[in-house]
């Protein structure tokens, strides 16, 4: 009888722990590569006792709300159009469910993580940190972590092939990181590139109504670009409350005294204008030093953060690449190494608004290392369904199988990118990129930012609806090509 009893209660015992172990032992692959992204190479074992910060990226509630939202404020024939969402509002919607929170609360907890460890985000809070050591996050992620080396960068990162969560946290959680994403500021490529420096005339005050001059075809300025996208007679006026951004990354920096050596070479009423530099999640501002492989659920939670961008009124820009079509990367990395056009990212998020580069003038052509393709993670955009049909349609079978056809295609806009003059370290400088066109294309829809809201209208916010359903307003660039992957390239 007494064995009986103790049976008993020790199957009580059990029958009360088991479900809550089961609960997080029941874990499923988030996220894994084949084979190593390229042009890394596995260094070492991480150290069990490195500590680094996690960050875990919480579902967001009602995205596809926002996301509904942002295609009817951004299309110019719809009622509600330039309706854009106050911050706040953005927020509310993308905050994570209350479930989401208590189910990953629970999950840190049952790791030994407690409440006081743990920070969550202003704003809609999604996203949480803490602090963990490599020993922890393996055993939280049923991975290995392990020390990579990029050696064209001489980067060292901790990062791991896979790694799993509790099947019940899949519908709560976005994506974890460092994880998977391999990508960091010094391994990037760069999409601007120094060019030799041709014999130029001095910077013309071109008139007007001036013809685009010859000179332009071969060296880009300030006013080259002002004469040729017809910016010239614009003085704005709404200056105390447009505003426009230009993010750095892989460690270049703006320089103070060379925009000052710009201004007084190139345009001269300008001198002594600035800007203010704003740091980001530990971003530097040095002044002495100036300057593809994304997991899918990397690129959807970024793609979606660029969608609240656009949901309150402000319109981002991205250069497509300087690899031609395929990003360079040819070849895949899910253990078949087939020949596939690889796209780039963000390039390829449909929230966000792709330049391509163009080159010469009379007319302009699209430039050979400008980036284009579709996208493999996000379906083609409605915006573009039309467009991308007659592109097909021209296309016929060319490159059949190498890309997705019923991808977001990318680029959207083109603008020059060859030869642009700059100033670095006090000396006339010339490069090429789209990292040129880009900003070229930033600053004349700022321009049009400027005309609205000098008169009281709302800014444009995602613009590609408006592009898009407005052809005849822009200049189509039907020449050219973009090599890549031992192809002619067609993809502008």
């Amino acid at each position: 009888m007494f064995w009986s009893v103790a049976l008993l209660l020790a199957l009580a015992q059990l029958g009360v722990a088991t479900p809550l172990t089961r609960r997080w032992d029941d874990v499923a692959v988030k996220h894994s590569w084949v084979e190593l992204p390229r042009g890394w190479e596995y260094h070492s074992s991480a150290p069990a006792d490195y500590k680094f910060d996690m960050r875990v990226a919480l579902k967001q509630d009602k995205i596809d709300a926002l996301i509904a939202n942002l295609w009817e404020t951004s299309d110019p024939g719809h009622p509600r159009y330039g309706q854009h969402l106050t911050p706040a509002e953005a927020e509310a919607l993308v905050a994570p469910h209350p479930d989401s929170r208590e189910a990953v609360d629970a999950w840190l907890q049952h790791h030994g993580i407690t409440p006081e460890n743990i920070a969550y985000s202003t704003g809609g809070g999604e996203w949480v940190t803490i602090r963990v050591s490599v020993a922890e996050a393996e055993r939280m992620l049923d991975t290995k972590y392990d020390v990579y080396h990029h050696p064209s960068s001489s980067e060292r990162v901790v990062r791991a092939l896979s790694y799993s969560l509790p099947r019940e946290l899949h519908s709560h959680v976005d994506v974890i990181t460092p994880t998977t994403y391999f990508g960091t500021m010094r391994s990037m490529r760069a999409t601007s590139f120094l060019v030799p420096l041709k014999e130029e005339a001095l910077e013309e005050d071109f008139s007007i109504n001036a013809a685009v001059p010859s000179s332009c075809a071969s060296a880009i300025t300030i006013s080259c670009l002002r004469t040729l996208y017809n910016t010239s007679s614009y003085v704005p006026a709404a200056t105390s409350v447009n505003k426009l951004g230009v993010s750095g990354y892989l460690e270049e920096y703006a320089n103070r005294a060379d925009l000052q050596t710009f201004f007084k070479t190139y345009r001269t009423d300008a001198v002594g204008s600035s800007y203010t530099t704003v740091l980001i999640n530990g971003g530097l501002d040095n002044q002495n030093v100036p300057g593809v492989e994304v997991p899918q659920d990397y690129a959807v939670k970024v793609c979606n953060l660029f969608a609240q961008l656009g949901s309150i009124g402000t319109t981002a820009f991205f250069s497509s690449g300087d690899e031609g079509v395929g990003g360079g990367n040819c070849l895949t990395n899910d253990g078949t190494s087939k020949t596939l056009f690889q796209p780039a990212f963000p390039a390829s998020c449909p929230y966000v608004t792709a330049v391509g580069g163009t080159t010469k003038v009379s007319p302009e052509v699209a430039v050979s290392f400008s980036g284009g393709g579709f996208s493999r993670y996000f379906a083609q955009p409605s915006y573009q369904t039309s467009a991308v049909s007659t592109f097909l349609t021209s296309l016929g079978s060319t490159y059949s199988g190498l890309y997705n056809a019923t991808g977001r295609a990318y680029p959207d806009v083109s603008a020059q990118g060859s030869a642009f003059r700059v100033i670095v370290s006090g000396a006339v400088n010339s490069v090429s990129g789209t990292s040129a066109s880009s900003p070229t294309v930033a600053g004349i829809f700022s321009l049009l930012n400027d005309v609205r809201l000098a008169a009281g209208k709302p800014s444009l916010g995602f613009v590609n609806p408006l592009i898009y359903s407005n052809p005849s307003s822009f200049n189509d660039i039907v020449s050219g090509s973009n090599p890549g992957c031992s192809t002619n390239g067609s993809f502008l």
